[in-house]
C-alpha cells in the first residue's frame, strides 16, 4: 500500500503531522506493506527568492492580526509539537520553498528524501539554522547522506528537479488538495491536517481493508470467468 504526503518545509503542521503520521503508522499492523512517498507542496509559491521575513511578522501581515495574536497563534502550534516530542521555536524566518523542494527530489532519486525531509524539518523548527541558505542546506544534505558538491551543483541549477516539484504540485491540485499536509493512502482515502496519531492508524486500516475488499471481488470475478 501506498501513502503519498504533500507538504511544505515551512508549514508546522507539515512537521507535526509527520510525525504524528509516523507514530500512527507504528501502531498499524501491515506498517511492513506500506511505501511512504513524500511530494512537493509550495504554501507560499509566490513569495520571492532570497527574501526572508521574521515568521511572526508574516504570521500579522497574512491574517491581518496585532503581533501578540500572531504569538498566541505560533503558542498554540507550538503546543502541538512539543506534545509530539518536537522542538519547536518562533524566532525562525519564512521564505520561499522551491529550491528546498528541489533538493528533496535529488535526495529521494538518491534514496535518501525521508532522511533529508527530517533534518530540514528540524533545523527550520527546532534549531538556529537557516533553511533559506544553501551552505546550510548542503550541509543538511551531506547528514542526510549525499554528495555534498552534487546538492551544491543541484541548489546553483535552477532547471534542477524544477519540473519535478511542479508536477507534483499539478496533482495535489487535480486531487483538490487546498492545503497541507496531505495524506492519500492508496489513490482510495485522503486525509487532511496534522490529525492525531490515532486517526492515522485507523485510516490505515481503512485503506487496507478496502485494498483487500478490492482484491477479494477480484478474485472471485476470476474466480467464475
Amino acid at each position: 500500500m501506498r501513502v503519498e504526503i504533500w507538504s511544505d518545509i515551512a508549514c508546522p503542521w507539515c512537521y507535526i503531522g509527520k510525525a504524528r503520521f509516523e507514530e500512527g503508522l507504528a501502531a498499524f499492523g501491515h506498517r511492513d506493506e506500506v511505501e511512504v512517498v513524500h511530494r512537493s507542496y509550495e504554501l507560499d509559491p509566490k513569495s520571492a527568492k532570497g527574501e526572508r521575513t521574521p515568521v511572526l511578522d508574516m504570521l500579522a501581515s497574512k491574517y491581518g492580526v496585532p503581533r501578540e495574536q500572531a504569538e498566541a497563534m505560533e503558542a498554540r502550534v507550538a503546543e502541538n509539537a512539543q506534545a509530539s516530542g518536537l522542538g519547536y521555536r518562533s524566532d525562525r524566518e519564512h521564505g520561499n520553498t522551491f529550491d528546498i523542494h528541489r533538493l528533496l527530489h535529488l535526495a529521494k532519486a538518491r534514496g535518501r528524501h525521508d532522511e533529508l525531509l527530517s533534518l530540514v524539518f528540524r533545523a527550520n523548527f527546532a534549531e538556529e539554522r537557516s533553511v533559506f541558505e544553501a551552505d546550510t542546506l548542503v550541509r543538511l544534505a551531506a547528514e542526510a547522506g549525499l554528495d555534498a558538491e552534487e546538492a551544491r551543483r543541484t541548489l546553483a541549477d535552477e532547471s534542477a528537479y524544477a519540473e519535478a516539484v511542479r508536477a507534483d504540485e499539478r496533482e495535489a491540485a487535480e486531487l483538490g488538495a487546498t492545503g497541507v499536509p496531505f495524506f492519500v493512502l492508496d489513490r482510495r482515502l485522503g486525509v487532511s491536517g496534522g490529525q492525531p496519531a490515532e486517526v492515522f492508524t485507523q485510516a490505515l486500516e481503512k485503506a487496507w481493508q478496502g485494498r483487500s475488499a478490492e482484491a477479494s471481488a477480484s478474485a472471485q470475478v476470476s474466480g467464475q470467468a
